[in-house]
C-alpha cells in the first residue's frame, strides 16, 4: 500500500511537472465580435459622436424592454464615464448575448423599428438653440461673465443655503434685461470684456438689489417672528461692519470688482420668499419660474395662494416679448452651464 501510495505521488508529481493539468484556454467563439468594435465604433469627429450617441439611447430604450436591469445600469453609468462612445460600447457589449433566440430576434426588430423612424427625420435639424433669446450674440459672452463668478456664487449658495444654479438663473434674467434695455452701453463691457454689468443708480449690484429691498432682507435676518426668517444659523450673513450701514450697503452692492453680496442678498432673497411660502401652507421650492418672478417683483409682490403665476417684467429680445420667470427658467432647466452650476436635489438647504 505504502509503494501504491508513493508510486501515485510520483506520479502526479511527473503529470504536474509536464504540465498536463494546466488549462490552455482557448480563443472565445465571440473573439471576432469584440475584435470588430473598433472597426464599427472608430469615431473622431463630435457631431458624428453625438448622432451615435442618440442611436444608443435608442438602443437603451429598446433594450429596457427587454432586460430593465442591464438598461438601468448601463444608464447609471454613462453618467461617470468619460468616454465620448461609453454607451455605445456598453451596449455593444451587451449586444453580444442578443444575436441569437426568439427574444434576441425581437429586440433587434424593436431597435431597427425605433432607428428607422429616428432616421425618416434625417437632415430636419436646425443650428440654432431652441430657445429664441439664446441666439442672441450676447449669450455667449455672458456665459463666459458668469463663469468667471463661479467662487463667488457658490461662497454665497453656501452662506445662504441656497442651490447655486438658482441664483444664477436670478442673474441671467437681471443681465438680459440690461441688455436690451441699454444694447449700445452694454455692448461695449459684455462683448469685449466679458464682464458682467454692475448698477449703481435706482438698483444695484449685479442683480439690480434696490436698497429697500436689501433693508428688508436685513431685518428678516434677525426677526424669528416675521414669515421670512430663514433660521438662526443665517442671522449674521449680512452683519455690517461699520456704523455706516447705508454706505456700507451701498459698497458692497456696486463694488465692480467682488459681486459676493449682490449674490448674497440674491440668495437671501430666495430663500425668504421660499419660506414665506412655506409657512402659509404652500411649496415653492421646486418652482424656479415663480421664485424667479417674486425675486424680480419684489417682497410686496409675494402673497402665497394655490395658484402661483409666473412672469414679471417684460423683457423684449430681438423683436420677441419675454418676462423675467420665464427667462430664468429657461436658462434654469436649458442644460446651459450644467457643467459648473448643476442642477440639485433640492434647491433648499432646509428641504
Amino acid at each position: 500500500m505504502f509503494a501504491l501510495a508513493g508510486l501515485a505521488i510520483i506520479g502526479a508529481w511527473g503529470v504536474y511537472k509536464l504540465g498536463l493539468t494546466n488549462n490552455r484556454g482557448g480563443v472565445d467563439e465571440n473573439n471576432r465580435y469584440l475584435a470588430d468594435y473598433q472597426k464599427e465604433k472608430s469615431l473622431t469627429d463630435s457631431s458624428k459622436i453625438f448622432d451615435d450617441n442618440m442611436k444608443s439611447y435608442l438602443q437603451l430604450v429598446a433594450l429596457s424592454r427587454f432586460y430593465p436591469t442591464n438598461a438601468h445600469l448601463i444608464m447609471d453609468a454613462a453618467q461617470y464615464n468619460e468616454r465620448a462612445d461609453g454607451i455605445s460600447r456598453m451596449l455593444y457589449a451587451a449586444d453580444m448575448y442578443l444575436q441569437e433566440g426568439d427574444t434576441a430576434a425581437k429586440y433587434q426588430e424593436l431597435v431597427r423599428n425605433l432607428n428607422g423612424d429616428y432616421n425618416k427625420y434625417d437632415g430636419m435639424s436646425v443650428q440654432n438653440n431652441l430657445i429664441p433669446w439664446m441666439n442672441e450674440p450676447a449669450w455667449p459672452a455672458l456665459k463666459v461673465a458668469i463663469v468667471k463668478d463661479k467662487d463667488v456664487i457658490e461662497e454665497a449658495a453656501r452662506l445662504t443655503g441656497v442651490e447655486p444654479r438658482l441664483i444664477v438663473g436670478c442673474l441671467v434674467g437681471e443681465q438680459i434685461r440690461l441688455f436690451n434695455s441699454r444694447r449700445e452701453v452694454y455692448k461695449q463691457y459684455l462683448g469685449p470684456v466679458k464682464v458682467l454689468s454692475v448698477q449703481s443708480q435706482f438698483s444695484f449690484g449685479v442683480n439690480g438689489i434696490k436698497d429697500f429691498t436689501a433693508q428688508q432682507v436685513e431685518r428678516n435676518l434677525k426677526d424669528s417672528a416675521s414669515v421670512f426668517y430663514m433660521g438662526k444659523e443665517y442671522e449674521h450673513v449680512l452683519d455690517f461692519n461699520t456704523a455706516d450701514h447705508q454706505g456700507e450697503r451701498y459698497r458692497r452692492l456696486t463694488d465692480y470688482h467682488n459681486h459676493l453680496y449682490s449674490y448674497i442678498y440674491t440668495g437671501c432673497i430666495l430663500h425668504q420668499t421660499m419660506m414665506q411660502w412655506k409657512r402659509a401652507g404652500y411649496d415653492i421650492s421646486d418652482r424656479p419660474d415663480i421664485l424667479f418672478t417674486l425675486f424680480n417683483l419684489g417682497f410686496q409682490a409675494s402673497k402665497p395662494g394655490p395658484s402661483p403665476r409666473c412672469g414679471g417684467s417684460r423683457i423684449e429680445v430681438n423683436g420677441r416679448v419675454y418676462t423675467f420667470g420665464v427667462i430664468g427658467n429657461d436658462f434654469y432647466f436649458s442644460g446651459e452651464l450644467a457643467k459648473e452650476f448643476p442642477l440639485h436635489e433640492h434647491l433648499f438647504a432646509n428641504e
